[in-house]
């Protein structure tokens, strides 16, 4: 066996042997520093080093501890994530409530969650976020032989201390400008901080009034017992059971747990009750996404899932596991939405829909007329890399005595350059020197330019002619110099329709019938006007009930139709009442009757609308919810068969390839190992999710003494002490995914409760659980043999002390800025300058306890 320096000094009868030996109770006993001569730092690790690493350079290998350090971390990273899908799958158990409804019949049933949310995470969801930190505590003690380390105190402190300074510095710098975030459930938060802090000083008296140097079972067991005390103290508050009422009647809340029904509503419409997917939900939202022309019902699915997972509240759980997979390249728990569906306004929508509309209805006539050059499709615009140049509309329609008129061609996009582009006519119905007079000229647009106009004279023959129409084109000049910088326009070919204008014309519909399907909307109805556009006119129309009813399947009546001057088409919009139930096809008549101005009635005067079923409706909403239902559980946070699991660890971004991006590739391919590895952890769906929590936590332990070893050997070889290796290497890489889960908690969450109001929760039972779990263990093991467990309060006591002063002084900031309104009265974003200035002050804290304790453990002063 080998021993140190230190162990000969602290054990008795003790006798010198030859060379480095000594003889204990007729034993002998070779020095350690015998076995490891030159080998420096190789008695430092529980499990590691693997093989011998004598002859490498202590460069090469302080850089190759430091790389597994932090590939260690992304594996920890992951099977946290794994161990989260078990606690979520353990916490969302639920029961059935049955509340009265207006149906008597049908009561109404919800779902709540049997876990308080406080319990939850401070029990499984703390664990779950601190468990490296507080198995590595325990890990240590055990190595040690029960005897007390610096790195897993250390650890438990350093990541506390990050925890409240950084991450509540990046909470309130990461809020938008103009936006705020106030804690919700102030009571509980309350009552988490005066823990965070009393765990501490707690710490302080233990290690340096009560028992100097030493920690006793009964300290280490009320240590222990503060965090029972916290999760019931936490709860009472909670539900309200001390303090002042609410405002509000909170008895049904009370009773019904966590039943929310108002918050977790859609910010823009509320389609989904409780972020839960229901029938009439689903098929008011159907009905919206049926207004985007080019969405299929696969795109319908995807967005109805997106909705409700934007609808429902998400824990800080949701949001570690999120942030773990952004930084592992693994399947994300937020939507992702391809290019086409993140299109949101309708609005803009409809219009550029409704100029492609009118733009392809040109070519189109373009292409089918025999007589005319085919011009292939509509062309496609880069805006703003080049001068686009077309005209102001699809279409004119102008009179035969007319004469000459302008025609306006506009340019958009680049403005800083000399751009030409030919103007010509072509032959429609209407021939060139018989009804308009060819045009074939060069038009040039100067700098900033960005409107030129085409002169068009129409030839007058005095004779009565149906309407008759030809075409203006613009095309790009010959030569390549003269092309380039410069491109055509979405509407670079016109239609100019002459109008005969000897006659007001006849007013027609354009089709004897209409086909519309009954979710359609409104049926939209065109009216021509024909033969002349001379003068304003009007029609009346009204609508004629046949197998379908005004009122019950549409709604119909009577109004009057106007055509202004040189106008030659109206619409008819009626409103289809869309009942959602299977029907037989159905239809109406609309008339027109009582032309005025000397318009006629043509030969069309009445046209039927038939309201189709729409394919089988409750087959195709059975289709929708069940795709809906797949893209909700593509979203969830843990899996429930080995298939999906192993699929999601051989895939980047979980197989979604369309959304995964180049930083999703690199960091599939880093974590790959990981993945694969732990895919063979059971899945969550089996026993309850408990069989994938003990396993998981096995995994993580596995891996965090490695983390031990290797923080340890790192700090030993660049020669930095435990407690600063602690604090820093392995503080920050045990909470940046908290960091980044707490980033998104705070942009995306309605309050501040899941971004900051889990911190001091989540650092008071790191202590609780980290320190007086295995200081419980170590001090019974100790008494039981008659001695005394050893804590050196020196480098721990200071860094506790610290850290409980600049607590103090950080969760006094967060309050005055809920108090005051120079900070916005709220704890995160608000007014700009604040805001700036409290995330620097935090931050500087930070700095601040990782220097001085730094400073303090190399020696520079003592506490």
């Amino acid at each position: 066996m080998a021993l140190g320096t230190d162990d000969v000094d602290v054990i008795p009868e003790v006798e010198r042997g030859l060379g480095n030996t000594y003889i204990i109770d007729n034993k002998t006993y070779v020095s350690r520093d015998e076995v490891y001569d030159g080998y420096k730092c190789a008695d430092r690790g529980m499990i590691l080093p693997f093989v011998s690493e004598y002859t490498w350079p202590i460069e090469v290998r302080a850089f190759l501890y430091l790389v597994g350090l932090l590939y260690c971390f992304l594996g920890v990273a992951i099977i946290a994530d794994i161990f989260m899908g078990a606690i979520e799958k353990i916490t969302s158990k639920t029961r059935k409530v049955y509340l009265t409804s207006e149906k008597e019949d049908e009561p109404e049933v919800i779902e709540v969650r049997i876990w308080s949310d406080a319990v939850a995470n401070l029990t499984l969801m703390a664990l779950g976020s601190s468990a490296p930190e507080i198995l590595l505590a325990i890990i240590e003690v055990i190595a040690n032989k029960f005897e007390a380390g610096a790195l897993g105190p250390g650890t438990i402190v350093g990541s506390a201390a990050f925890n409240l300074f950084v991450i509540s510095a990046v909470c309130v710098l990461s809020i938008p400008n103009g936006e705020s975030r106030r804690i919700k459930d102030i009571k509980v938060f309350a009552v988490t901080a005066v823990f965070s802090i009393v765990a501490y000083v707690w710490l302080l008296i233990i290690l340096k009034a009560v028992s100097p140097n030493e920690v006793e079972v009964w300290e280490a067991a009320v240590t222990f017992l503060m965090f029972p005390l916290l999760v019931l103290l936490a709860w009472l508050a909670e539900k309200n059971f001390c303090g002042v009422p609410n405002k509000t009647d909170t008895s049904k809340q009370i009773e019904l747990g966590n039943f929310q029904p108002a918050d977790k509503f859609l910010r823009d419409r509320q389609y989904f009750r409780d972020g839960r997917l229901d029938r009439d939900g689903l098929v008011a939202f159907i009905k919206e996404v049926k207004n985007y022309p080019g969405l299929t019902d696969e795109d319908a699915a995807i967005l109805a899932a997106s909705k409700l997972v934007e609808s429902q509240s998400h824990s800080r759980m949701w949001y570690r596991v999120g942030a773990v997979r952004n930084m592992t390249g693994g399947r994300k728990t937020q939507p992702q939405l391809s290019t086409k569906l993140k299109v949101r306004s309708k609005d803009r929508m409809k219009t550029l829909i409704m100029l492609e509309d009118g733009t392809n209805q040109v070519y189109n006539a373009m292409n089918e007329h025999p007589d005319a050059p085919t011009l292939g499709e509509v062309p496609q615009v880069k805006p703003h890399q080049n001068a686009v140049i077309d005209f102001h509309a699809a279409s004119c329609a102008v009179m035969e005595d007319i004469g000459k008129f302008k025609v306006a061609l506009c340019r958009s996009g680049r403005l800083d350059n000399r751009v030409s582009v030919r103007v010509e006519t072509i032959d429609g119905t209407a021939t060139e020197e018989q009804d308009y007079m060819p045009i074939n000229e060069v038009i040039t647009f100067e700098p900033e330019e960005s409107e030129k106009f085409v002169e068009v004279e129409i030839i007058n023959d005095n004779q009565w002619e149906p309407d008759e129409e030809f075409f203006l084109k613009i095309s790009l000049l010959m030569s390549a110099e003269e092309r380039e910088g410069v491109q055509l326009g979405r509407i670079s070919i016109m239609e100019i329709t002459i109008l005969n204008d000897d006659e007001p014309g006849i007013v027609m519909f354009q089709k004897r019938g209409f086909l519309v399907k009954e979710s359609i909307g409104n049926a939209v109805i065109p009216v021509v006007r024909k033969n002349g556009a001379d003068g304003e006119i009007t029609v009346k129309w009204r609508s004629i009930d046949k197998t379908a009813v005004s009122g019950k399947d549409y709604t119909g009546g009577e109004g009057v139709l106007t055509f202004k001057h040189t106008e030659i088409e109206q619409n008819i919009e009626i409103p289809i009442i869309d009942d959602m139930t299977p029907e037989k096809d159905e239809h109406f008549e609309i008339e027109l009757f009582e032309p005025t101005g000397g318009a006629k009635i043509g030969q069309i005067n009445r046209t039927a609308v038939t309201i189709t079923n729409d394919d089988d409706f409750n087959n195709v909403l059975n289709n929708m919810m069940q795709m809906t239902n797949a893209n909700i559980h593509a979203m969830q946070v843990h899996h429930e068969t080995y298939v999906s699991q192993i699929k999601d660890a051989l895939n980047v971004n979980g197989g979604d390839i369309e959304n995964a991006t180049a930083g999703d590739y690199v960091l599939h391919f880093l974590t790959f190992g990981w993945k694969i590895i732990f895919a063979l952890v059971p899945p969550p769906s089996l026993l309850g999710g408990w069989l994938c929590f003990i396993i998981s936590l096995v995994c993580i332990g596995l891996l965090t003494a490695i983390i031990g070893d290797l923080a340890s050997i790192f700090g030993c070889l660049v020669n930095l002490d435990d407690a600063i290796t602690a604090i820093t290497f392995v503080a920050l890489g045990t909470s940046l995914p908290d960091t980044f889960a707490s980033r998104a908690a705070a942009v995306q969450e309605k309050y501040a409760d899941n971004a900051i109001g889990n911190v001091t929760g989540s650092n008071s039972v790191n202590v609780f659980l980290g320190l007086g779990l295995p200081w419980f263990i170590a001090s019974v093991y100790h008494y039981a043999k008659g001695t005394k467990f050893k804590v050196a309060a020196g480098t721990l006591g200071f860094s506790v002390g610290l850290f409980s002063g600049l607590c103090i002084i950080t969760i006094a900031l967060l309050m005055a800025r809920r108090v005051f309104s120079v900070f916005g009265k709220t704890e995160l974003g608000g007014p700009t300058g604040p805001k700036i200035c409290s995330g620097i002050f935090m931050i500087m804290l930070w700095f601040i306890y990782v220097l001085v304790s730094a400073f303090q453990t190399t020696g520079y002063f003592d506490f």
